[in-house]
């Protein structure tokens, strides 16, 4: 296969910053998806409508001219979300979701969550509109292993959860166990995120030759088994699994530090490493309806009426690429990859 032509995707997990940030890696997300899901973890975090709304402004002036793209926005959660504010997003009809972040989980959750059952009004009116929930699914105790952090927080949190609240569309993002996999497939009005790094990388790519910073991301990466089980539900055809890189820009600085940021930066290339993990298990042919059709249709939205075009051919990920007033690193910097969208 010389060339493979998709129905445009959307990107269903993204950071895309603020401010001078954002407006260095927006055009790598809007060359490639039409729509995409705006985290809400800004400092300070995108708690309300209003709020959102600002964001959604902000990131609307910065699209390249002549292109087109829609942030689909998000409220982050907190101990003190209102059901009212629930239902002022539902009549906005821009914010999509509502985020879960247990607080002190990943990179600017200090606002998150302190315990679930704080939350509990706000799901019931979550579930009555039908908003989505989507979940950063970890434990923050200490006393848990790093690697087991989504196995125990499904057990803990998610399984009490679902069985309180039967009826809320919950998103389990950037899943990365065989756990999860099981647990989404068995679950009703549940559906699941896979980043790029999950699907090609195991927790041996953190150390290959030396501490590699650019792999860390959270959830981390976990064994290969795990690995196999979330290329497996991706390639399977099963709707409840669909696109979300996570994909997290930090500055360089930031990663190759003493206490590294958490993420993997994919935005620039995000197609062509899907095209090459499903490549990898010869579902080519499964990779257009993870990327461009299971995700609009869990959110209720139409499917994207334009094309593009992937070639298989050989190029270089670049070392840098700019960031501000300074540079970030992308996902296997510096290596060849097999596809380029044309």
């Amino acid at each position: 296969m010389e060339t493979l032509t998709l129905t445009r995707p959307d990107d269903w997990h993204l950071h895309l910053r603020d401010g001078a940030a954002m407006q260095a890696v927006l055009p790598h997300t809007v060359r490639q998806f039409a729509r995409a899901i705006v985290m809400p973890n800004l400092r300070p975090p995108v708690r309300t409508v209003v709020e959102a709304a600002a964001y959604r402004d902000r990131i609307l002036a910065a699209i390249p001219a002549g292109q087109e793209f829609e942030p689909l926005m998000t409220l982050y959660l907190t101990d003190n979300t209102r059901p009212e504010e629930i239902l002022a997003a539902k009549e906005a009809e821009f914010v999509k979701a509502v985020k879960y972040y247990p607080a002190g989980a990943t990179t600017n959750s200090d606002a998150g969550v302190t315990e679930i059952s704080k939350c509990d009004r706000v799901f019931e009116a979550m579930q009555q509109v039908s908003m989505p929930l989507l979940l950063h699914g970890e434990v923050t105790d200490p006393g848990v292993d790093m690697f087991d952090r989504e196995k125990v927080f499904i057990e803990k949190y998610l399984i009490p959860l679902r069985e309180q609240f039967p009826l809320l569309r919950m998103v389990l993002e950037h899943v990365t166990t065989s756990e999860a996999v099981e647990f989404v497939l068995a679950t009703d009005n549940m559906a699941a995120t896979i980043t790029p790094q999950h699907l090609l990388f195991n927790r041996n790519s953190l150390f290959l030759g030396g501490l590699r910073p650019h792999y860390y991301c959270l959830p981390i990466l976990k064994r290969e088994t795990h690995r196999e089980a979330l290329l497996g539900a991706a390639t399977s055809g099963n709707p409840k699994f669909f696109l979300g890189t996570d994909s997290a820009p930090h500055p360089r600085n930031g990663k190759e530090s003493a206490c590294g940021c958490a993420g993997c930066f994919s935005a620039l290339h995000a197609m062509e490493l899907y095209a090459e993990a499903f490549e990898s298990v010869n579902a080519l042919d499964k990779l257009e309806a993870f990327a461009s059709f299971y995700g609009p249709a869990f959110y209720g939205l139409p499917r994207n009426s334009d094309r593009i075009t992937l070639g298989k051919t050989t190029w270089r990920i670049p070392d840098e690429l700019p960031f501000g007033d300074t540079e970030l690193v992308p996902l296997r910097a510096g290596e060849a990859i097999g596809w380029k969208m044309v």
